[in-house]
């Protein structure tokens, strides 16, 4: 065997959603484009705002090729992170200084930096199902161990009944991923000091701090004026992770970073031990230009218009047809309860329909689908008649 045990694993269960990306694909080949609803994968369709596009100009047209592209400090560029620190402190009330930020490779990039730091092998961390199923992995990465808490039914909102009986000495940190990805539930700042509570009791109990994940690059899509708590400013002991994946629409440009106030616990050593692992881990530093442009379009704004009408639209159509359908607050996922004790099932005959969903077995939360409505509103509008026919195959009246 050439590649090693741990990552023979990993191709085996190799991500469930790229796959049926590349089967919309090749499914698009045989009867066209506009023929394929692919729900698939969540790659925002909203464009990139206008003022991304010009900071990117202005600032190839203004500075020199060795500044931008060049090597800066691993943490990120100084003036970067000041921005960011000050965007936060504006917006939250915090006290973060530019020391307390680190640019990081994407959302993944920061969860990879913190595990890389913190985890020891058999580690344990904690998710709250459902969840972004690569988070095994990226625990995996450093022979850490993911413990799941299953989810609370129907309201899909953080099952603290079922926490406390999961954390050991072992556990390092719990993730929450707030709006979820993918149930689009929004966790109020009632559950967040719930969960607050459980976790000083918890310190108390094993002798060492647990650190909240705070994994939030759906932030500000969030519909109907419903509000999604800093997280930091309830729980000392936080970890703040973000990207510009989803709100700028940049998700292959890579670029997001992680914020540790220094009121937590073990700061110093845990700061220090994160710049070091942006760089063991072989990202080295964030990609020069888009830390430069992020820096420069701190207040741009998603189009939270785009993503809220495919929302109302696929919401309303697919109730109205029959469907048991999970109402996003926040993201741009929709969950649809299968109507078959087995989903994949369902996701067979959508298919069939020339409709890509997704199983949430992967997300630790199985009879259910997700459909990423982050694509074109036609593309919406089209899919209406397959799922009526859908709905017919399934006997939903």
């Amino acid at each position: 065997m050439v590649i090693s045990k741990n990552m023979e694993g990993l191709v085996a269960g190799s991500s469930v959603i790229r796959k049926l990306f590349e089967e919309g694909l090749q499914m698009a080949q045989v009867v066209g484009k506009e023929n394929v609803y692919d729900f698939s994968l969540g790659n925002p369709a909203s464009p990139v705002p206008l003022q991304v596009t010009k900071a990117i100009q202005d600032i190839l047209s203004e500075e020199p090729d060795s500044y931008v592209h060049g090597y800066m400090k691993n943490a990120g560029f100084d003036e970067t992170r000041e921005a960011v620190a000050n965007h936060l402190n504006k917006s939250f009330a915090m006290d973060y200084t530019k020391e307390d930020i680190i640019m990081t490779v994407g959302a993944a990039g920061a969860m990879n930096c913190i595990f890389r730091a913190m985890l020891n092998p058999e580690d344990e961390v904690i998710a709250f199902a459902p969840f972004f199923g690569e988070y095994k992995n990226y625990a995996a990465n450093y022979a850490g161990k993911l413990v799941v808490v299953p989810a609370k039914l129907p309201e899909f909102n953080l099952n603290l009944d079922e926490l406390e009986s999961r954390i050991t000495e072992r556990t390092k940190c719990i993730i929450v991923n707030n709006p979820n990805n993918p149930s689009g539930r929004i966790y109020p700042k009632e559950t967040i000091e719930k969960l607050n509570e459980i976790l000083i009791k918890a310190e108390q109990k094993i002798g060492h701090p647990i650190y909240v994940l705070c994994d939030e690059p759906y932030r500000e899509l969030a519909y109907d004026n419903t509000q999604v708590p800093y997280i930091p400013s309830i729980i000392k002991n936080s970890i703040y992770i973000y990207s510009y994946s989803k709100t700028l629409s940049l998700p292959g440009e890579r670029i997001g970073y992680l914020a540790l106030s220094s009121k937590a616990d073990g700061y110093s050593e845990l700061i220090g031990a994160l710049v070091v692992a942006n760089r063991c881990l072989g990202y080295v530093n964030a990609p020069s230009l888009f830390q430069l442009v992020i820096g420069r379009c701190q207040d741009v704004g998603v189009d939270l218009e785009f993503y809220d009408r495919n929302r109302r639209l696929l919401y309303e159509k697919l109730t109205e047809l029959g469907f048991e359908v999970v109402k996003p607050e926040g993201a741009f996922y929709l969950l649809v309860k299968s109507p078959f004790e087995d989903e994949n099932k369902f996701v067979d005959l959508g298919k069939k329909q020339h409709i890509i969903m997704v199983s949430t077995t992967t997300f630790g939360c199985p009879g259910y689908v997700r459909i990423a409505y982050c694509v074109d509103y036609e593309m919406i509008k089209r899919s209406i008649a397959a799922f009526e026919r859908l709905a017919e195959e399934c006997n939903i009246k």
